[in-house]
């Protein structure tokens, strides 16, 4: 993936746009404005299968530091791809957030709760819950293909 814009060589998610580093994961989509990415293999080899990444290209570190061009990119792209889990997963929920700061740089998660999490775990815990599907870097590849249409045009 080419970086467009100011880039900081200091970033993980800058870093990532090139291809380097341990945040890199599956490509879903990315266009002049944005990166959409799946969340990458954890040390077992599997990641929580729906768990996407949409980012800003330039290098920003808030969502007030968008453009509107950029905010509007970004909001279009977050529905599309809600629209496209639920319907590749069969998701019973999609979460999306504009959450931490340990990368000062644009981000914002979008993913699934899978049918079957047990109601007693919120929103944020369905990723951790043993009984989620997991997915292997093929699975995940597959995932991101089937994404991909959803993210190019209208859904």
């Amino acid at each position: 993936m080419a970086v467009a814009g100011p880039v900081d060589r200091g970033c993980l998610i800058c870093a990532k746009h090139m291809g380097v580093g341990p945040l890199v994961g599956p490509a879903v989509w990315a266009d002049d404005q944005l990166v959409v990415t799946h969340r990458p293999v954890d040390v077992d080899g599997t990641a929580f299968l729906g768990y996407l990444f949409v980012e800003s290209r330039r290098h920003v570190a808030a969502l007030d530091e968008l453009t509107d061009a950029e905010a509007e990119a970004i909001g279009r792209t977050v529905r599309r791809a809600a629209h496209g889990l639920r319907t590749e997963l069969g998701a019973e929920f999609i979460f999306s957030a504009v959450v931490g700061r340990a990368v000062a740089h644009f981000h914002q998660h979008v993913f699934v709760r899978h049918p079957g999490t047990p109601d007693e775990l919120d929103w944020q815990a369905g990723t951790g819950w043993p009984g989620a599907p997991r997915g292997r870097l093929p699975e995940l590849i597959d995932l991101c293909a089937r994404l991909r249409p959803y993210l190019a045009g209208p859904a």
